[in-house]
């Protein structure tokens, strides 16, 4: 595939060799699995979970990851008029030449890009086929959505239930040990049974009227896999740097991982339990080798609930004075109301930062009782008011609308409180933006929601209407909204089983692909589909009731059944659960160990939350900061001649300038910046080449703020 780089548009989505990349010489690899994601380049490169599987499998010696992204229509017409079939990124490897294809389940609207993948592959959609033939790679599947495995199920080998880094790593084991030593299929897929979370659609069949019946004594339901040490589990502290722009185009650290606030409607918050935490030398390592080994210029802590890490104040302390002095610009996912401390505001008003996210979910307190938010609208305000106060002029609040028992006070109360949040800010702002972000609610499994009804399109469509006019009547308030069709088949597909398969596969047949862009999407086709097979969709976005099977029963999350009923309960009873990170054990199930607390790196919460008061404990105090450097001093300018040759002649000058400045960075040289609201670094150019076209004799400029030896 590698030969049609020079007719593809944005070719270095297409060329592999980016800084930081893997490639391992195929004769000393005994398995190798395409990490397939199916959506643009652009979009998978900045996915971390793909980042955390590709450094989990290469670290092993004999084993091999290796990427490959949903190509764009252009690529794929000239795909198909050469007769080329989709490969690796690294070593321009057929998929069919593969051991595994392991695809990331992120959502499920990317359904029909799998199965475009596989086509574009050559590799027969359905398992019965692919068993038949005998010679196909395994195809499996991971990611959030494999907890509803039953709407791909007739797709997939195998499917990964959790934590994925330890269970690929032993699935390619096995796999290179049956490939060694002859094994059947069937055999080599009742080996993997033993590995945790590795669930065998094919091992099960599913009755709408009795539910899931297993085929193999002794695996009658698939417990997830758990990662239960995140400092002695798989990181790249030297990710992959693209050349062509990703959506969130920066080192991404993961400090911890599941949640148990315990909100009702989160389906990550259910099944990433329990509470991880990497400790602050694990993170101080992964933070520092990553700035310097990647070069970029923003840095991004994840979690959750990235507000709640127990020592983030801390680990804000050890970090800020790099990101000072090399203008690295700090974000946040959307925040927990009150969750950061005026110490960590102030840190972060002295570097580049990123606009700041609240989300309260609901408008009202009565509908935050019922999803447990845990939140009152002072908290919300008093956040604010301090984002205010340190220099932010741009927020943006999360709702949700259709959440269950919601009325025409909660939908309208999003307007009022957007309203108080804007009459927060100080006179004089010059910036001011309140923007409230809308989506609909799409109840998801292993939620204590997941027998509730989903609102229908039109309403759906009437909410989001009656929002935009009553937000026309503010300048500084703003609304974005998800769109309503994309919600409405989402809801179709997430608590679905196995007889949406055949609909899947009619909707890529209908040309519905990449149905997460707004300029991609379209439900006419699928209406056709449901039409066509004689169903209606609202039939699965309708109340379940509570003494039925579910499709997706056989598959355990580690919460209980009983558990989520009774949440739901407490739900229409407006009644808070706590949170066991602070008090005590919920009985949720995850633990099995009645009241065991979950490994925090600091033991002590960050702020009281309604019925959890914090314990008190020593505030961190913001580090002095340095002496004020002076980033736009010139003590070193460079002319530097180069060639463009090679694979270098597909980058783009954008491209090529982000490549120096990170070359920069990774270097340890200190560039000169701009002044201004966004410093940048003062690197200067000749002539930009038109992509695909060499040069001997190209040059750029470079101030320093350091003079070096040449």
């Amino acid at each position: 595939m590698r030969d049609l780089v020079p007719r593809l548009q944005k070719p270095t989505q297409y060329l592999g060799g980016e800084w930081g990349r893997t490639a391992k010489d195929p004769a000393g690899v005994r398995a190798r699995a395409a990490l397939a994601f199916p959506d643009f380049y652009e979009v998978g490169m900045s996915y971390v979970g793909g980042r955390i599987l590709y450094e989990a499998v290469n670290r092993v010696p004999g084993l091999a990851a290796e990427r490959v992204f949903a190509p764009a229509d252009e690529a794929v017409a000239v795909m198909r008029a050469s007769g080329a079939t989709l490969c690796t990124l690294e070593t321009d490897t057929p998929l069919t030449e593969c051991d595994v294809v392991a695809f990331h389940l992120t959502h499920e609207l990317c359904y029909t890009s799998v199965l475009h993948m596989l086509d574009l592959a050559g590799i027969p959609f359905r398992t019965a086929d692919r068993a038949a033939a005998g010679r196909w790679p395994l195809v499996i599947a991971g990611g959030g959505c494999a907890f509803n495995a039953e709407p791909m199920a007739p797709f997939f080998d195998a499917m990964v239930i959790g934590d994925g880094e330890t269970a690929l790593v032993d699935i390619l084991g096995v796999v290179a040990k049956a490939r060694e030593a002859g094994t059947t299929r069937l055999e080599l897929l009742t080996q993997l049974t033993a590995i945790p979370g590795v669930y065998i659609p094919e091992f099960f069949e599913f009755d709408p009227e009795t539910g899931i019946k297993p085929l193999v004594a002794g695996y009658d339901r698939v417990v997830k896999a758990v990662v239960a040490d995140l400092d002695t589990a798989p990181f790249p502290s030297c990710q992959v740097v693209p050349f062509a722009q990703a959506v969130h185009d920066r080192l991404s650290v993961e400090i911890a991982r599941g949640c148990t606030r315990g909100c009702r409607f989160c389906h990550a918050g259910m099944i990433y339990r329990p509470v991880r935490e990497r400790s602050l030398g694990t993170l101080e390592k992964l933070v520092g080798e990553g700035l310097g080994r990647t070069g970029y210029e923003e840095l991004s802590f994840l979690s959750l609930s990235t507000g709640d890490f127990s020592a983030l104040e801390s680990l804000f302390a050890q970090s800020i004075d790099r990101c000072r002095r090399d203008q690295i610009a700090v974000s946040l996912p959307s925040l927990r109301a009150g969750t950061l401390s005026d110490s960590i505001l102030s840190m972060m008003a002295g570097i580049r930062r990123t606009g700041a996210t609240v989300a309260p979910e609901a408008a009202t307190q009565r509908l935050r009782d019922v999803i447990n938010k845990g939140i009152t609208e002072e908290d919300i305000l008093s956040h604010a008011r301090r984002l205010f106060a340190h220099g932010w002029q741009q927020i943006k609040l999360y709702f949700m609308i259709g959440l269950p028992t919601e009325t025409e006070d909660d939908v309208r109360g999003i307007f009022e409180l957007a309203q108080k949040v804007l009459a927060e800010a100080p006179r004089g702002a010059k910036r001011l933006q309140v923007t409230a972000a809308i989506s609909p609610f799409v109840p998801k499994p292993h939620t204590p929601f997941q027998w509730d009804p989903q609102i229908t399109l039109e309403q759906i469509r009437g909410r989001v209407n009656w929002l935009r006019e009553l937000f026309a009547t503010e300048r500084r308030l703003t609304l974005r909204w998800h769109e309503p069709e994309m919600s409405f088949l989402e809801g179709v597909f997430a608590r679905g089983g196995r007889e949406l398969a055949p609909i899947v596969e009619a909707g890529w047949r209908k040309g519905a692909l990449f149905c997460s862009w707004i300029d991609r999407f379209d439900l006419a086709p699928w209406l056709e589909v449901f039409a066509e097979a004689g169903v209606s969709p609202a039939d699965w976005l309708a109340e379940r009731a509570l003494d039925r099977p579910l499709p997706w029963d056989h598959l355990s999350c580690g919460v209980s059944p009983a558990y989520l009923r009774l949440e739901r309960r407490r739900a229409l009873e407006g009644t808070i659960t706590g949170d066991c990170r602070y008090g005590e054990c919920t009985g949720c199930g995850v633990c099995n160990e009645g009241g065991r607390k979950s490994p925090l790196t600091a033991e002590a919460p960050i702020m009281p939350r309604l019925n959890n008061p914090a314990p008190e404990r020593e505030a961190v105090a913001a580090p002095p900061p340095p002496p004020k450097e002076d980033l736009t001093r010139k003590d070193a300018h460079f002319r530097v001649w180069y060639a463009k040759h090679g694979s270098a002649i597909y980058l783009s000058q954008l491209e090529l300038g982000r490549v120096i400045e990170r070359s920069l960075r990774r270097a340890g040289l200190k560039p000169s910046f701009s002044a201004g609201y966004h410093p940048l670094p003062q690197i200067s150019f000749g002539r930009a080449l038109p992509v695909g076209v060499s040069s001997q004799a190209e040059w750029l400029g470079i101030f320093l703020r350091e003079a070096v030896s040449p």
